[in-house]
């Protein structure tokens, strides 16, 4: 039987969300308690490999187990992870359902604040800079006439092409903290943090939007701008077809 788990996590400590060597990540601390629960070593696909300091509201992993996962599982595993890092619900899906290649869409939200909050410092990028709304959302509407975001990519990674359909992209003020909300059928690594860095250039009239069209049109990193750090990142939703799902399938929810 397959399972998905719906995990949130604060990002700030880990190497990331996929295991890697030498480094803790979302995905060793999860796997790490599951070999607990069940007594066997497990070993996890995800679903969006985020990079170190980034956060999720919503990610997944998926996993097969011999025997059906009952409701104590969720319970168990939670009290064995460490605070930052919750499973939020385990559902049963098809047998070949893939929680990475089956998703339909990703959304991300990125943060910044512009007055200095303790309780933004890990979660939120500190921008203390006049930035125009207005110029940012024409940069962020024109992304909707790109299909091809390779200047937005970081190098050395393992995307066959560049090509994203984006679904939706806006800049929103909520008093003190500017959100952009971006999602599409796919994302390229790093490519959020290289349109929030890049439109904040737009924002601040250091480039122009013509200028931001060229850089887009470039498909070369090097035009971009990725100095937006890792912590106002979150990965936020990711969308499934109802097809893979099965039956009275979320057996039981945090």
């Amino acid at each position: 039987m397959r399972y998905f788990l719906e995990v949130a996590y604060k990002g700030t400590k880990y190497a990331g969300f996929q295991v890697q060597q030498n480094a803790n990540t979302i995905q060793a601390e999860v796997e790490r308690a599951l070999q607990i629960c069940l007594r066997r070593i497990v070993k996890l696909t995800g679903a969006s490999r985020t990079d170190a300091g980034v956060h999720a509201y919503q990610n997944y992993f998926h996993l097969d187990s011999e025997y059906e996962l009952h409701d104590h599982y969720l319970y168990n595993l939670n009290s064995l992870l460490p605070p930052d890092i919750v499973v939020k619900t385990i559902t049963k899906v098809a047998k070949d359902a893939h929680c990475r290649f089956d998703a339909i869409s990703r959304e991300y939200n990125y943060y910044i604040h512009s007055s200095k909050n303790p309780f933004l410092t890990d979660t939120a990028w500190f921008y203390p800079y006049t930035i125009n709304l207005e110029a940012l959302n024409e940069a962020a509407t024109a992304i909707f006439k790109f299909t091809d975001f390779t200047s937005f990519s970081k190098r050395n990674t393992q995307n066959h092409t560049g090509h994203c359909s984006i679904m939706k992209s806006t800049w929103i003020k909520d008093n003190e903290r500017l959100t952009y909300n971006v999602k599409s059928n796919r994302f390229l690594r790093g490519m959020v943090r290289g349109l929030v860095g890049t439109m904040i250039q737009v924002g601040r009239g250091q480039i122009s939007l013509s200028e931001f069209h060229a850089i887009v049109e470039a498909k070369d990193c090097t035009k971009a701008n990725f100095s937006t750090p890792a912590k106002g990142l979150f990965l936020s939703i990711i969308e499934y077809p109802a097809s893979i799902l099965l039956s009275n399938t979320r057996l039981f929810e945090h």
